[in-house]
Parts: C-alpha cells; sequence; structure tokens
C-alpha cells in the first residue's frame, strides 16, 4: 500500500475540468490497488491572480517541492493577456517551477492510437509503425535568457552551457538504450554558435554509448522529415524552443493534442505531468474538453515518481478501452462529456482485475 502524495494545480480554462476527470480516475486507481491518495491543491497561474496572488504564491511552490511530484493541469489565457513579464501566469509560474526544480528534461511521446489513426489529417501508411519520444532541454536556451527592450529594438539571448547539453543528452541516450537505441539530435548548427556547441556536446556523449546509432538533423529539414519518415525515430533529442515547436507539430502524429501526455523530470524522482494542449478558455466550462491527455499525465505521474508501474498501465489500458469503444468526447467523435470519460474509465480501472 503507497501513499500517494502529490501537489495538485488544476490551474486556468480547461485545467479544472480535465484535471477533475483525472482525480476520478485516481481515485478509483487508488481503491482498486489499495492506496491512499492525498493531493494537495494548489493555485497557479490566472487562478492565482484572480484570487490576488503572484502566479505562483509561495505555499503552491512549497507543495511542489516537498511531495516532488506535481500533476497540471494548463495555465493562461487572454484574460490576462495585458499582464507584463512575470506577471503573466505562464511567464510567472511554469518557467519558475521549472527553473527552482530544475525540471531541465521534458518528454513526451509520439504513438499513434490505432482507433486514431483513420481521425488523423495524415495518411495511414505516414502514422502507422510511428513510435518515438522527443527529449526536449527545458530549463536553458532563448526562454530563460536576458530579454528586453531598448531604443534600438527588443532582444532576446540564447545561452547554453557544456553542463545543459550534457545532461539532457545523457537522459537522451540513456532512454534510447531501453528502446530502439537511436538519437537524432536536433539542431541549426549552420547558423547558431548555441547549436554548434550543441552537437560537439551530443557527439562527446554518445562515444559513450556505442550501441546507439546517431543521427543529426537541422531543425528546419526535421519539420519535413517528421512528417515524411516518422517511423525512422527513436528519440528526439533537442533544445527549448525548437522542442516547443516540434512537440507540437508531434501532436498531428498521433492524431490529436488531447491525448499527448508530458513529464518535466530532475534528477531522481522529482516529476510535473501535464498535458501538452493549453487552457482552451473557449470552451472551458462547457463540458467539451478532452480529459484524456491529463489522465495520461496522471498515469505516468504513477510510473516515474512512485514507480506505480501495474496501477500505471491499469489507467493506460482503460484509456485504450475508452479510444476503442468511442467512449470519448467530441472532438474524438464520442458524445461524452469531460467528466463522463473520467468517469467511464475509472470504472473500466475499478471492473478489470486483470489489469493488475
Amino acid at each position: 500500500m503507497a501513499n500517494i502524495n502529490f501537489a495538485y494545480l488544476p490551474g486556468d480554462g480547461i485545467g479544472p475540468e480535465v484535471g477533475e476527470a483525472a482525480m476520478t480516475v485516481l481515485n478509483a486507481m487508488a481503491i482498486r490497488f489499495g492506496h491512499t491518495l492525498e493531493p494537495e491543491f494548489g493555485l497557479v497561474g490566472g487562478a492565482a491572480i484572480d484570487a490576488g496572488e503572484k502566479p505562483l504564491p509561495d505555499d503552491t511552490y512549497d507543495s511542489c517541492e516537498c511531495t516532488g511530484a506535481i500533476l497540471l493541469g494548463a495555465v493562461g489565457g487572454p484574460k490576462w493577456d495585458h499582464l507584463k513579464g512575470e506577471d503573466r501566469p505562464e511567464l510567472g509560474s511554469l518557467l519558475p517551477l521549472r527553473k527552482r526544480l530544475n525540471l531541465y528534461a521534458n518528454i513526451r511521446p509520439c504513438k499513434p492510437y490505432p482507433a486514431l489513426i483513420d481521425k488523423a489529417p495524415l495518411k495511414r501508411e505516414r502514422l502507422e509503425g510511428t513510435d518515438f519520444v522527443v527529449m526536449r532541454e527545458l530549463t536553458g536556451g532563448i526562454y530563460f535568457g536576458d530579454k528586453g527592450r531598448d531604443a534600438q529594438g527588443a532582444f532576446d539571448v540564447c545561452r547554453y552551457s557544456d553542463m545543459e547539453v550534457e545532461r539532457i543528452a545523457i537522459k537522451a541516450f540513456e532512454l534510447a538504450m531501453t528502446r530502439r537505441k537511436k538519437v537524432t539530435s536536433v539542431d541549426k548548427s549552420n547558423v547558431l554558435e548555441t547549436s554548434r556547441l550543441w552537437r560537439e556536446v551530443v557527439i562527446r556523449v554518445a562515444a559513450n554509448y556505442p550501441e546507439v546509432a546517431l543521427e543529426h538533423l537541422l531543425v528546419d529539414a526535421m519539420t519535413m522529415h517528421m512528417l515524411t519518415r516518422a517511423q525512422d525515430f527513436d528519440v528526439v533529442l533537442t533544445e527549448n524552443m525548437f522542442g516547443d515547436i516540434l512537440t507540437d507539430e508531434a501532436s498531428v502524429l498521433a492524431g490529436s493534442m488531447g491525448v499527448i501526455p508530458s513529464a518535466s523530470l530532475s534528477d531522481g524522482r522529482l516529476g510535473m505531468y501535464e498535458p501538452i494542449h493549453g487552457s482552451a478558455p473557449d470552451i472551458a466550462g462547457q463540458g467539451k474538453a478532452n480529459p484524456l491527455a491529463m489522465i495520461l499525465s496522471a498515469a505516468w505521474m504513477l510510473r516515474l515518481s512512485f514507480g506505480l508501474n501495474a496501477e500505471a498501465s491499469a489507467v493506460e489500458t482503460a484509456v485504450e478501452a475508452a479510444l476503442e469503444g468511442d467512449q470519448t468526447t467530441g472532438d474524438l467523435g464520442g458524445k461524452l462529456s469531460t467528466q463522463q470519460v473520467g468517469e467511464w474509465i475509472a470504472e473500466y480501472v475499478s471492473q478489470n482485475d486483470h489489469q493488475s
């Protein structure tokens, strides 16, 4: 019996709705496997601002640091677009959380569910057999560099150190050793000095993993190759901004952004888990939001922060069953509300003893 203590930050827009569905599933999992669920609720982003707090309140951060496992819904929206700098929901909460907790390795999978292949905008032959993971460096690069404006214009500084590149490269090669033993490193080394450093360090790290094949691609070429030969990739390693863009492109291969979880990891079992989609304020409060990515993010939390592999697999199997049975929200062709999807998956987890 495990005590599953984590920080639960529903956030903004559809975050509370998909979060409620995920919590319904987690409660069913806890009962099914005899665990104790202890979420610590925290305000973050626009919700914190509306409550008169800063985007990352001190008590929210303390909860994240103490539990070491964070389940996050979504942050931001046009309601707060008038705010500047770190007063904005994203800049004032997500980036500080990543930096202060040293969540430098962001992992996003791309493996289409069979039930979604024919609903994706690309042809079936472009999708079948696709199974890769993007390993994105998350605490360096242009998002964290000096930024500002002067009389000449605006500037954003991109900087990487040897150490920052080396540690994310090690994560990528270690992951590749558990998969198909190939790393594709994506940079812009024909133009950017940071990318030239990136490539040099990756080559140096690769020497310690002779079993792993290493491929280099420029980021502009990768945007094409990802859609034309997706089956060739195993672990895609890249820097912060390139990874942000490429993982959204990869969602097209998976059939829907609404089914892709992510994990932002440090060393050990410290991690933040969230869907890759945003807060979608245009559909907030309507029961239309697809909760599957949030539910799968909760499954990743069970596996990576708590070592509960059987429990995570039970949730993932239930999500696959929901997709196969069209027990989904309207964006995937189903007729259920956000919470009804969560309840259906929770019921599946509860009733299928064979999953353990």
